[in-house]
């Protein structure tokens, strides 16, 4: 919550009073929605915190709103603090299953990067922004409902999944972090990703400024995947707009996206919403998660050529994709990932390979 900045120059008691209006504000309209723990956004000139009546505010303090955004905050679709992953995701995190988090904001990054938390040799998250982080994995384990969940830590740069260029695999991704501290290790490593030598290299086959990117990291709910799929809106091979296109295959989504395997391709129909054709393939590598991270391992031999999904489950990821599209105004490219029979969305992207309509 914002609450106004206060001029100086008025007498300090007025300054009490308004602030005691704010906060009778916050007591009949915030807390019925938020519940008994609230962290209220105020401008740093404004006089300090005075405690609240009757104990109905948990704890307030003095926090940057703009720090940590939690995905479906309308602050949290902007490009320009959370990056171009975070800023689709939480756009569509209200009306989609979208697994919860936050964002480590462009500002937090700024605030690092003149700390020298950010370099080819990474530092030590500092102890400010450090704290944020534990507070907002202490509120994500409440709602996952897990003392300790394991999350995804992503990085989201603002020139990222934007409609020329994707930058897939470009930054660093680690899944199955658990632990703020561990959490907060794999944070810097996303921020000194931005200037790894492949990135930049990306940057500038792309046109794009090779120095001054400002990155973003999302910290989420992780899917412990059965099946993991790359969905594209349109035929990224011939460009045909009336066919979505389906790559599955076991276990996290790592092995998919980074070529390590030969997924089982679906190609459905949009008029219909018939699959119009599938080729299983040979599934040899799959990614699982283990203590403190995950590993790609063989596929055990009797799911080697079993299809990951079958028709109905490629049809659903088709519609999800198709629906999108109306939503975004492009043709996506989204990355899914069904566990216990739940199709949950990850990622959502422009196909950046198709010309112009026909």
């Amino acid at each position: 919550l914002g609450l106004p900045r206060v001029p100086r120059k008025r007498h300090f008691r007025h300054r009490r009073q308004r602030f005691a209006d704010d906060v009778e504000i916050v007591r009949r309209i915030a807390l019925p929605l938020l519940g008994d723990e609230l962290v209220v956004a105020l401008d740093q000139r404004l006089l300090r915190p005075m405690a609240a009546t009757g104990g109905e505010i948990a704890h307030l303090r003095l926090v940057h709103d703009t720090d940590i955004l939690w995905l479906g905050q309308p602050d949290c679709h902007k490009h320009d603090l959370v990056g171009g992953k975070a800023a689709n995701l939480s756009l569509l995190a209200d009306n989609y299953r979208v697994p919860p988090g936050f964002c480590l904001t462009t500002v937090v990054f700024e605030q690092a990067l003149a700390s020298g938390a950010v370099g080819k040799a990474p530092s030590p998250l500092p102890p400010g922004i450090y704290d944020q982080l534990s507070e907002a994995y202490t509120r994500l384990a409440e709602l996952c409902g897990v003392p300790d969940p394991s999350v995804a830590v992503r990085s989201s740069a603002i020139d990222e999944d934007s409609a020329t260029a994707s930058f897939a695999g470009q930054h660093e991704t680690y899944l199955n972090i658990v632990g703020a501290e561990e959490i907060a290790k794999a944070v810097v490593d996303c921020w000194a990703s931005v200037h790894s030598p492949r990135a930049v290299d990306y940057r500038r086959r792309q046109g794009l400024p090779a120095e001054g990117s400002k990155i973003a990291v999302l910290i989420q709910q992780l899917v412990p995947a059965d099946v993991s799929a790359i969905v594209f809106g349109a035929n990224p091979v011939t460009g045909n707009r009336q066919e979505v296109v389906v790559n599955a295959g076991w276990g996290l989504g790592e092995s998919v996206v980074g070529g390590t395997v030969t997924p089982d391709t679906y190609v459905v129909r949009k008029k219909d919403m018939t699959v119009a054709s599938r080729q299983i393939s040979e599934k040899h590598r799959m990614t699982v998660s283990i203590p403190g991270g995950t590993r790609e391992v063989d596929v055990p031999r009797f799911l080697r050529t079993r299809p990951a999904i079958n028709d109905d489950q490629a049809i659903e990821m088709a519609r999800l994709a198709v629906d999108l599209e109306k939503t975004m105004g492009w043709p996506v490219d989204i990355e899914c990932a069904y566990h216990g029979g739940r199709l949950y969305l990850l990622q959502c992207r422009p196909v950046t390979t198709l010309g112009a309509p026909q």
